[in-house]
């Protein structure tokens, strides 16, 4: 029994160290990338960004100025798209579409890093992410109809300064900033502490268990089923801490990462991120179905490419044995 309580204790004092340690190193990442997106906006900066992407709307099918829209995504997240989505007059399809790509490619800088720090290189992550985007906003466009409309102009971009002063703005990202920070703490170090008593206790093995067939249809490896589990009910920010530490002191295999990589890049934040949008009155359908049909496609492509590969490589060493 001493022996039992001595090994829980152990277990929360790692889960909180590695809690800590983590939200340290997103912290490192979260505060400068924040700091420098709410500069792009109060001076007008990003809103003049829309050059690199109204070519890209016609290809799937929106107006030039939802590109405003997709960049607040990029850059701000979830929240820049709903915050823009609601003051701008965009049909329900073409809101729709735009709810689609940003879910897909949302804040993805950050959350590119986080996954360059857990297994995969975070440019492929990011250009993997966006050209996903493009791709499935493309096939539900097709899918529902969607023909480019006019919708808001160019003119409705966010003004410099968006109305307030610098030192005002600062406080205001201050306050955002230092509550999203105390966010992602109550959520990292509880979630830390659990993992570590689950190791102990070894529940993981029996949860992963229990996901193995939902795993096996999205193509992935139940191995990483406690990654896949962290993703998809807290992102790739709020469980990035989980994610790193757990890649980081876990042996995963390379192929079975990469998988579940392609597939998070696509479809995380299973919960909070769709829900979002459903004040804007979009359907369900298109903020949950989407997404998970294309990271499971994700994954099984990556799998039939992987073994057709490896069969190339064994028929071209043993061709080379025959030659020699």
């Amino acid at each position: 029994m001493i022996n039992r309580y001595s090994g829980i204790r152990q277990s929360i004092r790692a889960g909180l160290k590695k809690g800590w340690s983590g939200l340290i190193w997103l912290l490192k990442i979260l505060v400068p990338i924040s700091f420098a997106t709410a500069l792009l906006v109060h001076f007008g900066i990003i809103y003049k960004l829309d050059f690199l992407l109204n070519p890209l709307m016609n290809l799937i099918c929106l107006p030039a100025s939802a590109a405003l829209v997709l960049i607040a995504g990029l850059f701000t997240g979830i929240y820049g798209t709903v915050a823009a989505l609601s003051v701008m007059p965009f049909s329900m399809d073409h809101m729709i579409l735009m709810a689609v790509f940003t879910l897909i490619s949302h804040n993805i800088i950050q959350e590119s890093m986080v996954q360059g720090n857990s297994g995969i290189n975070p440019f492929f992550a990011g250009f993997f992410r966006l050209v996903s985007a493009f791709i499935v906003t493309f096939a539900c466009a097709k899918i529902m109809g969607v023909t480019p409309g006019t919708g808001a102009g160019i003119s409705m971009a966010v003004p410099a300064g968006s109305g307030i002063s610098f030192p005002a703005m600062i406080w205001k990202w201050s306050l955002t900033t230092l509550g999203l920070c105390l966010q992602i703490f109550l959520i990292i170090m509880p979630l830390m502490v659990m993992i570590e008593l689950a190791k102990y206790f070894n529940v993981i093995a029996v949860v992963t268990r229990f996901f193995s067939p939902v795993l096996s249809v999205l193509g992935l490896d139940r191995s990483c089923g406690m990654l896949w589990m962290t993703a998809a009910v807290f992102g790739l920010a709020y469980g990035s801490a989980v994610i790193v530490e757990e890649t980081n002191s876990t042996r995963y295999d390379p192929k079975d990462l990469t998988r579940l990589h392609l597939s998070i890049g696509i479809n995380h934040a299973m919960i909070e991120d769709p829900a979002l949008f459903l004040p804007l009155g979009i359907p369900p359908f298109w903020l949950w179905i989407p997404r998970l049909i294309a990271a499971m496609i994700a994954a099984w492509l990556f799998s039939a490419f992987s073994f057709a590969w490896s069969l190339y490589a064994k028929r071209t060493c043993h061709k080379k044995i025959c030659d020699h």
